[in-house]
């Protein structure tokens, strides 16, 4: 059920910086109130998740995929462009994620 809760967590740090950005954009109390209210929910579901997982490791997939997802995104919403050595290493975050995800104890 962690690594349930750290999903929603990556998805939610994901959606809270495209936010960021199209609240810079737009420059509404709209869009500043949605990353401000994402980022209480985002911390929230990663607290929840490390109940059953450990600290670093609930961090290290958090952060990792949530940057990989927000480049990814970026690309696609916003036309930003990674070059291919950029894309090796996002790969190796992929990669190192899920070797976490493998190797990792549940609490």
């Amino acid at each position: 059920m962690a690594w349930l809760i750290l999903g929603i967590a990556v998805v939610t740090e994901i959606v809270w910086a495209l936010s960021l950005k199209w609240a810079a954009t737009a420059g509404t109390w709209l869009a500043s109130a949605v990353p401000i209210t994402l980022s209480f929910v985002n911390m929230g579901l990663l607290a929840l998740a490390m109940r059953g997982l450990p600290a670093g490791t609930a961090y290290a997939v958090w952060t990792g995929l949530g940057a990989v997802g927000v480049t990814i995104f970026g690309m696609i919403l916003f036309g930003e462009k990674v070059n291919l050595v950029q894309g090796g290493f996002i790969a190796l975050i992929i990669i190192g994620v899920v070797g976490t995800k493998f190797f990792a104890p549940s609490l």
